[in-house]
């Protein structure tokens, strides 16, 4: 594993880290809201380069290491709530951008095409790719994610409660809110708290950069829907989702799968917004699999 590296991409800075034989097949793990590539497990990277991929883990814009759009949307709650209703606003950027920042990581890395797996928002911008840069795309993985349409995948009104919480203003603040919001949001039979907190120190010690994650929210929303996109995706696609998700509720990932030709839907028991070890194992096997039905790269 070389470690993390730089790149000029899409017009800006991208940090990334790849694990496996650069001559396997290509799969690029795409991550969610405010959340740097360390937040892929590495039991999950390094089984899937045992399986043979090349993968390549990233920090989006706004996230991490890599370059920060520092303009704002001025009164953010304002543009939020405007967004989340369907009105026009400004923004920095959306998930189109996103996207063409992936997908630019891949040409800039020689990659013609790869497997896209995206979790959260990660799996937002990895349908994107698929809609707007197919030809990068060998299959398509989207893990607890939605649509973008307003009556799916939305949060329970206690998620989104701390989904707007002011962000903490200290180390210890950080790490303490963070464990709550991991509990409350994730596995809860496979919550483990010290490795919660030891996660959250390494993330916060990296990079605590809350602005980031606010205006990838607002990309978020302001991007609205993309089912028409995703009738229209031929690629092998698998959709995995935790029944009892309170971020991005189960309908989200059954409409994903609904919306695509083919797809496989993959609805994990007892699993919530997160990546808990005693998952990982099956959805590397889900992934492979699916990516042995992909037609070989031309």
């Amino acid at each position: 594993m070389p470690g993390e590296a730089m790149v000029t991409a899409n017009g800006i800075e991208l940090c990334y880290e790849t694990f496996g034989d650069p001559d396997g097949e290509p799969l690029l793990l795409v991550m969610g809201l405010g959340a740097q590539l360390i937040v892929w497990p590495v039991e999950l990277c390094e089984g899937l380069a045992d399986r043979g991929f090349f993968v390549i883990r990233y920090d989006n814009r706004d996230v991490g290491r890599s370059t920060k759009l520092e303009d704002g949307p001025g009164d953010f709650l304002s543009s939020f709530v405007a967004a989340t209703q369907g009105e026009p606003v400004e923004v920095p950027y959306r998930l189109t951008d996103l996207a063409a920042d992936g997908a630019a990581l891949l040409e800039v890395l020689g990659i013609d095409s790869a497997h896209i797996v995206g979790a959260s928002m990660g799996g937002m911008i990895a349908q994107a790719i698929a809609i707007e840069h197919p030809a990068r795309v060998r299959s398509l993985t989207s893990i607890m994610s939605t649509t973008g349409e307003r009556d799916v995948g939305q949060p329970t009104p206690a998620a989104m409660e701390r989904l707007l919480t002011p962000p903490p203003t200290t180390r210890q603040e950080a790490i303490d809110s963070g464990v709550d919001t991991r509990r409350f949001l994730g596995s809860p039979d496979a919550f483990d708290e010290e490795l919660a907190r030891v996660a959250i120190a390494e993330s916060y010690d990296r990079c605590f950069y809350p602005a980031g994650t606010a205006r990838q929210l607002l990309a978020i929303v302001a991007s609205g829907s993309r089912a028409e996109g995703l009738r229209q995706v031929t690629v092998p696609t698998l959709v995995i989702h935790g029944d009892i998700d309170p971020l991005v509720t189960p309908s989200g990932g059954q409409r994903t799968a609904e919306l695509i030709p083919g797809a496989a839907l993959l609805m994990l028991e007892g699993m919530g917004h997160d990546l808990p070890p005693a998952y990982l194992g099956p959805i590397v096997e889900a992934i492979t699999g699916l990516a042995a039905s992909a037609a070989p790269a031309a």
